[in-house]
Order: structure tokens, then sequence, then C-alpha cells
């Protein structure tokens, strides 16, 4: 069992290293890797969401269970929008086929849109972890 300040500073962990993590898909676009981009969004996000379902008292063990637990929570509620679900979908599937399937190469057509979404899901889910700790 974690303390409540223990619990607080791994959500701020998590919010910091989804930061980090789409600079860094910013950083991979600029020079072009496709394919590492694509698994930066993705995990920028990942980091974001452990953050709001740990927030919202929700545990999770697999990319999976997050997704899962993330769509019956925040989407299907429309606390998230249909939008950001699709592109969870979308970087999760894009970082699959990217990390492990053979003859897969990105191009910029197929990632570059993603990167302005995936900031804003970011922020979405930022604010909603700072309107719940206001209540």
């Amino acid at each position: 069992m974690i303390t409540e300040k223990e619990r607080q500073d791994y959500i701020r962990y998590r919010i910091e290293k989804a930061e980090e993590t789409f600079k860094e898909a910013v950083l991979m676009a600029t020079n072009q890797f496709w394919n590492a981009c694509a698994n930066r969004l993705y995990y920028a996000i990942f980091y974001a969401i452990t953050a709001l379902l740990l927030k919202n008292g929700h545990a999770t063990q697999t990319h999976k269970g997050v997704k899962n637990v993330f769509f019956q929570h925040f989407v299907r509620t429309n606390i998230m929008t249909q939008e950001q679900g699709y592109l969870l979908s979308e970087l999760f599937d894009k970082r699959q086929a990217g990390d492990y399937a053979d003859l897969v190469d990105w191009t910029e057509k197929d990632i570059f849109p993603l990167i302005e979404p995936t900031k804003d899901f970011i922020q979405a889910i930022k604010n909603l972890i700072e309107a719940k700790s206001e209540n």
C-alpha cells in the first residue's frame, strides 16, 4: 500500500514523463524518424493515462488494461472524446507495427498529423488531474 504522498509523487512523475516523452517525439519528427516518433507519441499518451487512472483509483498491469480502463471510465462516459480514444488506438497500433512488424516504415504523412492531437491529449489529461485535485 502506498501513501497519499507517494501516490501524488507518482502521478506527478508520470505527467512529467509524458511531457518529456512528447518532446522526444518532436525530436524524432524533426529528424524524420517516423517509427520512433510513433513510439514516443504512444508512450507520451500512455504515461499521461496511467497518471489519470491512478488519480482516479484505477490500477492496471498491462498496456491493454490501461487502454480498456481508459475507454471504460473516460471515453464511454464522455469525459474524454471519441477522437481522443481513436488517437490512443491509432498510436497503439502504429507503435506496435513500427516496433514489431517487418517492413513497416511510417512516413511523415502517417505520423506528423498525430503530433498536435497528442499534445492536446496530454493537456486534457493534465486539466482533468488538476480539476480533480481542486475538488
